[in-house]
């Protein structure tokens, strides 16, 4: 190539300005950074939120499940207290039986033997109304107070799970 043809040529290149390119890049880093930023902070508040969530439902099923334990040991209590209420109730009936024998062996006549055991029957039977009353509601008793706990978690949860979500 000769002389004249490379100033030719060198006229003909147009000169490449650094400084356009130099903001370019330097452009298209901070968009770079920006978006690295941006993602950083959505996962770190994504994770936050699933670890707060995860939190919450550990809070509530411990509670759940203290409210489970203690209405087990409200109602384990009641059917204990029921036990000893029917064995009580077995045992004074055994002894008014043991009692009404006794009374029947010294009736001297059969209007006396019908009228002892017409007192029996009658005792016997208000005696088993006013113990089978005492322990139905002994049993509703012990129903509703061992439900409470169990009602009062559910309630909690069901509240929790329908009030809004806060942003």
């Amino acid at each position: 190539m000769t002389q004249q043809q490379k100033k030719t040529t060198a006229t003909m290149t147009p000169a490449i300005d650094t400084k356009q390119v130099d903001e370019a890049v330097q452009a298209g880093k901070q968009t770079v950074e920006q978006a690295v930023a941006a993602t950083k902070e959505q996962v770190e508040k994504a994770s936050t939120a699933a670890l707060k969530g995860y939190d919450e439902v550990a809070t509530m099923n411990k509670t759940s499940m203290d409210a489970y334990v203690k209405s087990s040991n409200i109602f384990v209590k009641g059917v204990e207290d029921l036990g000893k209420a029917y064995f009580a109730f077995a045992q004074t009936t055994a002894e008014s039986n043991a009692a009404a024998a006794k009374k029947l062996m010294t009736a001297k006549t059969i209007n006396d033997v019908v009228d002892i055991q017409a007192d029996i029957a009658r005792t016997g039977f208000d005696s088993w109304v006013a113990e089978s009353t005492k322990m139905s509601e002994m049993g509703m008793k012990v129903a509703n107070e061992a439900i409470e706990p169990i009602q009062a978690q559910f309630t909690a949860v069901v509240e929790k799970m329908t009030k809004p979500v806060a942003a």
